[in-house]
């Protein structure tokens, strides 16, 4: 008697770890991830012979492109399908028409944002992030700010704001605005909410010496997220 007891206690234990498994797995096939189906285009600034703003060593196509890896890891983490310009040191021609050649760096650089441009439109992203660093003459100037194109697509305002809402939170080290701008072409064809992320000025001292932290890069990467997730949520409300 006692074996079959016991016995029925090994089943029925059995059977409530199956139970609970099932109910576990089907929790985690109901809630899908945070950004599953969303598509982001990230365009690190720059690349290979245009390294943007410099001081010193330190290059702004370097920057650009280790903050938008680290955003790219996040977003895909949480579900996220990413497409990026580029993915290495060079300029985005350099990664996927290597065969073209130029006569001058103003020919390269000009088909070089036409391809950006073409991949913005052709993906056909939720949104697009082209991240950059500043850099001006004075050095007290510092601080993230997130520009919109005032003619480009009308929710490119609300993503500005949200990112840099999230700079203010996250990096607690700036009280800039998300801020309309004309001058940016590609925010101004992209067909999908577009911005364009300063993260910092690398001529400011201190700020530069953050922006050239891996964990300060992280750490920016994942204030972008977040406001892409509170720009992406806002847009269900």
């Amino acid at each position: 008697m006692k074996r079959w007891m016991i016995i029925g206690i090994l089943l029925l234990g059995s059977l409530g770890i199956v139970v609970y498994s099932t109910q576990a797995s089907d929790r985690g096939f109901f809630m899908p991830e945070e950004f599953a189906g969303v598509k982001v285009v990230i365009d690190p600034g720059h690349g290979g012979p245009d390294g943007g703003a410099s001081e010193g060593d330190v290059i702004e196509r370097d920057i650009t492109l280790n903050i938008s890896k680290e955003l790219a890891k996040r977003l895909e983490k949480k579900g996220a399908t990413v497409v990026m310009t580029r993915k290495k040191e060079g300029d985005a021609l350099a990664e996927h028409t290597p065969e073209e050649k130029f006569s001058t760096l103003r020919s390269r650089k000009i088909a070089d944002l036409k391809l950006r441009e073409s991949i913005a439109i052709n993906e056909n992203p939720d949104v697009f992030i082209s991240v950059h660093v500043n850099a001006i003459p004075d050095s007290k100037w510092r601080g993230a700010q997130v520009f919109y194109h005032e003619g480009g697509h009308p929710d490119g305002e609300f993503l500005a704001k949200a990112i840099q809402s999230s700079f203010q939170s996250n990096l607690q080290n700036t009280d800039r605005e998300a801020l309309a701008i004309s001058g940016v072409y590609l925010l101004k064809k992209s067909p999908v909410p577009s911005v364009l992320v300063e993260t910092g000025f690398i001529s400011n001292p201190e700020e530069k010496a953050l922006l050239v932290d891996p964990k300060y890069q992280s750490k920016v990467a994942d204030a972008i997220m977040e406001g892409i997730s509170e720009f992406l949520n806002a847009e269900e409300m």
